[in-house]
């Protein structure tokens, strides 16, 4: 029996407005829900809300009841969570209702979708624990399974998820590192007594994710029929499908078919009598190790670097991040909720990614995300922002 495990990011930022140098000192608030449509961000949940995640779930609810067999998984940001709470409500109470078939199962991550495991890890602990927080409060679940940010994974991530009682996180599964093996199996985290890596299985994934619209793909157009074929010809124990959920009815329009092609592909790999579907857990707890995988050094799921550089890849990045943790034990000793709101919100990792100059298709992907004009203009916006809460911080420590 070979297992297909469904995994959806569902990650939305607060978006820095266009915050000048004038407003330095001025405008405490950086994050823009009025105006701007490009960046202001009560717009953009709804849009993405009413395009992706309302349609999508009220589907995953329907094929749920119509498959018995069927079995997804989520990774929820705590931003995402609590702008949909705001102002899509109708998305969270899908999602509940999705969550409570007992046959979808929710991810751990950090709250504000961050670095910080690199950067800080005594702001990463908390970011998780006010993770777990929110996911219970809402959910009524606890995390089994880890996510860190952009699938961001070093030896040291799965070390450490092994400890938090994890087990297993989730990772790319790239080439480079798995050498001559598959991601199709489940393998051991280096360093780790017993927590379990599942890795992403990319060729499939972004063949629905980023290829499945494109006409200039020698294999469009995708059908369910298809993509069967090359699940069931797959070899090993798990085919890991993770991408962001945004991929149905935002990065693939309705009218690319992308609905009806996920409401067929359950039915038609049901077919199959070698395929079933698992929740992370469930592939854990399936399949034995095959191996030992060792990652000594940081690898996510963006980019053909599937480094950090995607955020940290160029001097402006390096400095804003860099700018940013510089703050800590001053955001902290000032004992102010909304400055430290406010910092823990300009870590999160889109803001760099807005800042990334690479060329080619890594370029055209970093442009299609970003609300900016210019990677330049992200960074202006940014750093001016950045500039105000050091201000703050500092009023607090007279």
């Amino acid at each position: 029996m070979k297992s297909v495990c469904f995994y959806f990011q569902v990650h939305q930022p607060y978006r820095v407005k266009r915050y000048r140098i004038f407003d330095v000192g001025n405008d405490p608030e950086y994050f823009n829900d009025r105006g701007e449509s490009d960046l202001n961000n009560k717009k953009i949940i709804e849009k993405v809300a009413r395009k992706s995640y309302i349609p999508t779930t009220m589907l995953l609810l329907e094929l749920l009841k119509r498959h018995p067999e069927f079995r997804v998984s989520f990774s929820f940001s705590g931003t995402a969570l609590e702008q949909l709470e705001r102002y899509a409500p109708e998305a969270i109470q899908l999602f509940k209702q999705v969550i409570d078939t007992g046959r979808a199962e929710v991810l751990g991550e950090t709250y504000y979708h961050t670095l910080a495991f690199f950067y800080s890890p005594a702001e990463f602990e908390q970011q998780v624990t006010k993770h777990r927080d929110i996911i219970r409060r809402l959910f009524g679940v606890r995390p089994r399974v880890f996510r860190n940010t952009e699938l961001s994974y070093r030896n040291d991530v799965g070390e450490w998820a092994d400890r938090a009682g994890y087990a297993g996180v989730v990772a790319e599964g790239w080439d480079p590192i798995l050498g001559w093996r598959s991601p199709n199996y489940v393998y051991k985290a280096k360093g780790a007594s017993s927590a379990r890596l599942l890795l992403k299985n990319y060729r499939l994934s972004d063949d629905v994710a980023f290829r499945f619209s494109s006409r200039d793909w020698s294999e469009w157009p995708l059908t369910v029929e298809k993509f069967g074929s090359w699940l069931g010809g797959a070899e090993g124990d798990t085919v890991n499908l993770f991408m962001d959920y945004e991929t149905f009815g935002e990065h693939q329009w309705e009218e690319t078919g992308i609905f009806n092609f996920l409401e067929a592909l359950p039915a038609e790999l049901s077919k199959n009598a070698g395929i079933d579907f698992k929740t992370p857990s469930e592939v854990i707890a399936s399949y034995e190790a095959r191996d030992e995988v060792d990652v000594p050094h940081i690898l996510t799921w963006a980019d053909t670097d599937r480094d950090l550089t995607a955020w940290v890849g160029n001097p402006m990045q390096k400095a804003a991040i860099e700018h940013v943790y510089a703050l800590e034990n001053d955001v902290h000793m000032a004992n102010d909720h909304k400055l430290l709101e406010d910092w823990r919100k300009l870590q999160t990792s889109d803001h760099f990614y807005y800042m990334c100059t690479k060329w080619f298709a890594d370029g055209d992907v970093h442009a299609y995300f970003s609300p900016y004009e210019s990677p330049y203009d992200a960074y202006i916006a940014y750093m001016n922002a950045l500039s105000d809460l050091r201000l703050r911080t500092q009023k607090h420590g007279r």
